[in-house]
């Protein structure tokens, strides 16, 4: 069984920047990003216009890019396979490749996944008129009209990009205003195509031969609406990925892994998981933002390159 010292399991910001801090300890990592999605939400996301260092904005992807670069500069190495399994207590784990890898320490840094609203149908039609990414899917619904599901940061952000290629974004908020910020909301307000309705529950998808053509919703009155759209985009948050680990370490009420204190450390009423740290969403129930994942990455990085130096020593 291969044996490596520090393993990453994630892609984003958190794993990033943990690798880029490990790294630059003398411990570097192997870093298994996963083959869905290598570089987690940002290779989602068009303008990120609140990460420091850049004042014009910088684009997702590039981003990523950047931060995969500068950890391979140390000595990261890059796993382009999904962890399959973990054993946290006998510190190994299964790739999909069949390998199975022991290591001293891990970094846990998996994100979150966009959660779904549990209609009828929603699964049958993702793909075909349903989406979670207006980035990766809005070119296909170019002169449409499109719906957006959610009042956040991010059902704005998918609204604005819509708004670049759809006729008309109607966006269908649940309570009786945006929960999103002001600059964003400020954004969307000026946008001459995009139409906010507020008190709005989805039902259910109206389709026609196996493809969304409206939204079918319930009024904060009690009444029905429904509005026409060719393309369904849901922004109505996200869960932590904590699946692999459900059962083996501890978590909070509210999904995410349990740290003490400020750092990486795992833990639960003092009792430690020995070399198994976590950074980003996944300890994260409230901000969610890049770069606090990436700082929580940068604290996880310096926490499991002390535990190593420990065991070394």
């Amino acid at each position: 069984m291969p044996h490596v010292p520090l393993v990453i399991i994630g892609a984003g910001p958190a794993a990033l920047t943990a690798a880029i801090y490990a790294a630059r300890a003398g411990h570097p990592p192997v870093v298994y990003t996963g083959i869905e999605q290598p570089g987690g939400d940002l290779t989602t996301t068009t303008d990120v216009d609140n990460f420091p260092g850049f004042p014009e904005g910088i684009q997702g992807p590039e981003l990523v890019e950047a931060m995969q670069a500068q950890a391979a500069r140390f000595g990261t190495q890059f796993e382009y396979a999904d962890v399959t399994a973990i054993d946290v207590a006998g510190q190994t784990l299964t790739v999909s490749t069949g390998d199975q890898v022991s290591y001293d320490a891990v970094i846990f840094a998996t994100g979150s996944e966009h959660r779904k609203l549990g209609l009828a149908g929603e699964e049958e039609l993702t793909g075909r008129g349903v989406s979670y990414c207006a980035t990766c899917d809005g070119m296909f619904f170019k002169g449409e009209r499109v719906a957006v599901i959610g009042g956040g940061d991010s059902a704005m952000e998918e609204a604005l990009f819509l708004a670049k290629h759809a006729e008309h974004v109607t966006v269908l908020v649940r309570g009786d205003k945006l929960r999103a910020s002001k600059a964003m909301s400020d954004r969307v307000n000026a946008a001459p195509n995009i139409e906010l309705r507020f008190g709005r529950t989805a039902e259910a998808f109206y389709e026609q031969d196996g493809m969304v053509e409206g939204v079918i919703l319930r009024t904060a009155e009690g009444g029905q609406d429904f509005v026409e759209a060719a393309g369904v985009f849901i922004a109505i948050g996200s869960d932590p990925r904590t699946q692999l680990v459900a059962g083996q370490v501890p978590l909070t009420e509210a999904g995410t892994i349990a740290v003490r204190g400020r750092s990486s450390v795992v833990s639960d009423a003092g009792h430690v998981v020995p070399g198994f740290f976590a950074a980003g969403d996944v300890i994260d129930p409230t901000y969610r933002q890049a770069i606090v994942a990436a700082g929580s990455g940068a604290v996880a990085g310096m926490d499991a390159a002390a535990y190593l130096g420990e065991l070394a020593s």
